[in-house]
């Protein structure tokens, strides 16, 4: 049962190349990307549950603390770049996005190195930053034919501002278990 969280956040990582398959290789009936939806859901899912579980049974682990957010960050960016490689959202939305998860990672890198380990756990904005842009992005996919650029960059523009106010809330929380940790 230990490893059960560490399996989805590595099947979460799998579905990545999927996602991006099923994306550009079929399921657009109708311009919706069915099965590329399907892929994200699943990810989506497995990422609530090894959260659930580890925390919920204790089965918090080293590489765990690895794979969790390698999994997120590695969707998410594959998520951005083939709605951006759709010409569904501007370029500078990945970029942004693409920004923020390499100081999320260089930030937790840095604290778990200094801290002992002691990563501090996901906040509300953040879970809520993730359902946000979860919404948005199956949003654009299943409307990708009928939304204006207006509208896509919008929804993007919110769920990335969303994200940033959950990165700074992140740095706050880092700066203070940084300073613990002299």
């Amino acid at each position: 049962m230990k490893i059960l969280p560490n399996l989805l956040s590595s099947l979460r990582i799998c579905l990545v190349p999927l996602f991006v398959a099923a994306y550009f290789g079929g399921g657009t009936g109708g311009g919706v990307k069915k099965y590329a939806i399907a892929v994200y859901a699943i990810a989506a899912f497995t990422d609530f549950l090894d959260g659930f579980l580890a925390r919920r049974y204790k089965l918090v682990t080293e590489l765990g603390k690895i794979l969790d957010p390698l999994g997120d960050k590695l969707m998410t960016i594959a998520v951005l770049a083939c709605i951006t490689a759709d010409g569904l959202i501007p370029v500078w939305a990945v970029l942004v996005a693409a920004a923020k998860e390499a100081l999320m990672a260089a930030g937790g890198f840095v604290l778990h190195r200094r801290a002992g380990g002691r990563i501090p756990p996901s906040n509300i904005l953040g879970k809520a930053s993730t359902v946000v842009f979860f919404l948005v992005c199956v949003t654009l996919m299943l409307f990708r034919g009928s939304m204006d650029a207006a509208a896509a960059t919008a929804m993007i523009s919110a769920a990335l501002g969303l994200m940033l106010m959950a990165l700074g809330s992140y740095v706050i929380t880092f700066m203070s278990h940084f300073n613990k940790a002299d």
